[in-house]
């Protein structure tokens, strides 16, 4: 079989494309191929499909391909163009490539599954091309996948934050609960930031959402108030972050007593701060014996854990008339409990009681966005940072996003 032919089975071309020659250069372990047609060929359109004469071409362009064995592949052709009568002179698709990329369909392909697997460094590495070339190609992945994505809204939305840099440095992260998927990151943690995710929806299409999951952050809840309708019975606070209170309540009345301990020789809470964090179920069997004792003693800090963790059965209940009269008898303990910490904890939660509430209606936790969040995460450490916050949200809707990322191949 001649080289030609054996490229144009390689390359998957069909008439009137044909491999015009091949050229292979073993010191530079390089193969490039040459594609060309017949004359008088005729063109579709690529507005309209109307099949028009070659008016001319444009200049020799190449394209990256797979590799032929260890030799780098690539592809030349100079890409006819057509004059519409409709739509003027245009460049014709090419069975191979995408407009303006400078790599084929087959070769973007390979890219995105070597960059779901590996960060950017490691894909270039692996693919032999520059860092900003590899770069491009999940930009490219990504710019395709939110075009061909529908405008269907979330029914049950995630809103979290998520740690971009140093300091008090966020990106507002919004997931649909239901998909696992990220729909929206936008800078910062403030009210802004969560309305340029509705902004995108008419009045109609919002309608559609049924509930919101996030934590207690007031400029997220007045985003919800500001576009849905009856959105205090949408929102849902998230049992999560009601136990972060919590748990920082029974911190606090540790270090405290601790302390007031420690000054009169007692070091009975030494080493133990760990200990009051975990939920019962979570704590290692290794340590059981120990804590038991400490939970047994009259400590402040034990009454503290206690009450932190009875709230927690208030999500076990199936209706919300028992979970109703489960929070008034754990609420009243918890604000006679004379440890001001969680007296203040108590408050807090009964502030944000309807978003409490709401979970029975909707059955819903933040869960899945914390999730992405932990994978968000990852991203981050494995990239070892971005250059800009664009390539961090690049990176997350490209690994998240539940995009479409492969182009079509012909």
């Amino acid at each position: 079989m001649r080289d030609t032919e054996l490229y144009r089975h390689v390359l998957g071309l069909e008439a009137p494309w044909e491999v015009s020659r091949v050229e292979l250069s073993a010191e530079g372990e390089r193969i490039d191929v040459w594609v060309d047609h017949p004359r008088r060929t005729r063109w579709k359109c690529p507005e309209c499909d109307l099949v028009l004469p070659t008016y001319d071409h444009a200049e020799e362009r190449e394209w990256r391909h797979l590799d032929t064995c260890q030799f780098l592949t690539y592809l030349h052709a100079r890409p006819p163009r057509v004059e519409c009568p409709e739509h003027g002179v245009l460049r014709i698709r090419l069975p191979w490539a995408e407009p303006m990329s400078r790599f084929t369909v087959l070769f973007e392909r390979l890219a995105i599954d070597v960059l779901q697997a590996c960060d950017v460094e490691a894909a270039s590495r692996l693919l032999h091309t520059s860092w900003d070339e590899t770069w491009h190609l999940m930009q490219r992945a990504v710019a395709r996948g939110k075009a061909a994505k529908d405008d269907a809204v979330p029914v049950h939305v995630g809103v979290d934050e998520k740690a971009a840099g140093r300091g008090q440095d966020y990106v507002t992260i919004v997931s649909d609960l239901d998909r696992g998927t990220v729909e929206y990151i936008a800078d910062k943690r403030e009210q802004t930031s969560l309305d340029g995710f509705f902004d995108q929806f008419s009045p109609a299409q919002l309608e559609a959402i049924e509930a919101v999951a996030m934590d207690m952050w007031e400029p997220y809840a007045n985003s919800v108030r500001a576009h849905l309708a009856d959105a205090d019975d949408k929102i849902v606070f998230d049992r999560y972050h009601v136990m972060s209170y919590l748990t920082k309540a029974v911190d606090t009345v540790r270090k405290a007593e601790n302390r007031a301990l420690a000054a009169e020789g007692d070091k009975s809470l030494s080493g133990s701060k760990y200990l009051w964090l975990y939920s019962a179920e979570n704590l290692p069997a290794r340590h059981r014996g120990c804590f038991a004792e400490l939970r047994d003693t009259d400590l402040k800090t034990s009454r503290a854990w206690a009450i932190k963790e009875t709230i927690r059965h208030f999500w076990e209940y199936k209706r919300r008339g028992w979970a109703e009269r489960h929070w008034k008898s754990w609420f009243f303990w918890a604000t006679h409990s004379r440890l001001q910490p969680v007296i203040d904890a108590a408050y807090t939660l009964k502030r944000h009681l309807c978003g409490l509430l709401s979970y029975f209606a909707h059955r819903i936790t933040n869960a899945g966005a914390e999730g992405l969040n932990s994978r968000v995460q990852a991203i981050r450490v494995q990239a070892r940072g971005y250059r800009n916050r664009e390539n961090f949200k690049t990176a997350i809707f490209f690994h998240l996003g539940g995009l479409a990322l492969y182009p079509q191949t012909h």
